[in-house]
């Protein structure tokens, strides 16, 4: 465990030292944050806030489960660290667009969506011909196979790496709201890991090196603690698409390395929540002219409503934060009840 929480610790110590240096740097190169014109009034005077902070957390993460994992035992932790590294790759490059073209829209949809895919059929490969990851999807206990999906474990890391990256992409509009839950989610992750390693006799035949992925998620969580320092309302930076991306696609990968992809959508329960006030509204709209909500995502719909960036992103934390609890609690009786 002492490999989990000195990985947390130096993310953390290097992304909230390293931090204002990255402010000072962007705010130099007027690097700033596009607004949405639509958007809640009150966010009109974050323009120019410096963006792009995922940066620091990617390179925080990674370096800290480099100095920690050791030799990536395995290969799991190399996968790991790929999907972060692709999707953070991804969001990236948006960023960059959006800021050369002064306006909110960076990469067409089109070629985001190829992307990611090219990073799934990767990560797939990887991780079912090269790290022995089996194809088989766990439901309740363990032992209990739902379905051994084959090649279509394939359509299904697709989806788990596009839904996941786009979902913290969706929650990444408010201060501090991404780097909280996810912080919170990657809690649950270092808990199911860990847990899985000291088990691994029950475990071994559908977890590969628990260990790296615990570590992992611990990396991650110290970054983005040393972030969400700095980006607590009023924030001085944003993660921009390289972080929300990066981190989203971290999520898939730790889900399907430690085979609870169909307990993402528990854990992960916020990011659900609001890509599906997303979908609701461009359905409805499209559909009847209407809308469900004033705004979505769903943290927008609640401030149009006269709720306080604070109360908003308050209750998110509480709400993601008893998600992530009934997700660990179902892996718990679920996963570990027959140990």
């Amino acid at each position: 465990m002492y490999r989990v929480l000195a990985a947390l610790l130096i993310s953390l110590t290097i992304c909230i030292t390293m931090m204002p240096l990255l402010i000072r740097w962007l705010r130099h190169h007027g690097i700033g944050q596009l607004i949405r014109e639509d958007g809640p009034h009150a966010h009109f005077a974050k323009e120019g806030t410096p963006t792009m902070g995922g940066v620091l957390i990617l390179a925080s993460a990674l370096i800290a489960f480099l100095l920690m994992a050791g030799s990536l035992e395995r290969g799991t932790g190399f996968a790991l660290a790929f999907t972060m590294i692709g999707c953070g790759a991804l969001g990236f490059t948006d960023d960059i667009l959006k800021l050369r073209r002064q306006r909110s829209l960076g990469l067409k949809p089109s070629s985001k969506l190829l992307w990611q895919l090219a990073i799934s059929i990767a990560l797939a490969y990887l991780l079912v011909n090269r790290f022995g990851v089996d194809t088989k999807l766990y439901l309740f206990k363990s032992t209990d196979v739902l379905v051994d999906l084959k090649w279509g474990y394939y359509p299904l890391v697709f989806v788990m790496v596009l839904g996941a990256s786009n979902a913290v992409n969706l929650t990444d509009g408010l201060d501090g709201l991404a780097a909280g839950t996810t912080s919170l989610v990657m809690t649950a992750y270092i808990l199911i890991a860990f847990t899985q390693f000291r088990n691994s006799f029950f475990f071994y035949r559908q977890v590969n090196a628990p260990l790296d992925s615990a570590i992992f998620a611990g990396a991650v969580m110290g970054a983005c603690i040393g972030f969400l320092w700095w980006n607590t309302p009023p924030a001085r930076i944003f993660m921009g698409d390289t972080g929300s991306l990066s981190l989203g696609g971290a999520l898939a990968a730790l889900a399907m390395v430690t085979k609870t992809e169909l307990l993402l959508v528990v854990l992960g329960g916020l990011y659900v929540i609001e890509t599906v006030s997303v979908i609701l509204q461009i359905f409805f709209f499209k559909t009847t002219g209407r809308r469900v909500f004033r705004m979505a995502p769903l943290h927008h719909h609640f401030e149009m409503k006269g709720w306080s960036e604070y109360t908003v992103l308050v209750r998110f934390w509480i709400a993601g934060g008893l998600l992530v609890g009934l997700g660990f609690i179902l892996f718990y009786i679920n996963y570990v009840g027959t140990v």
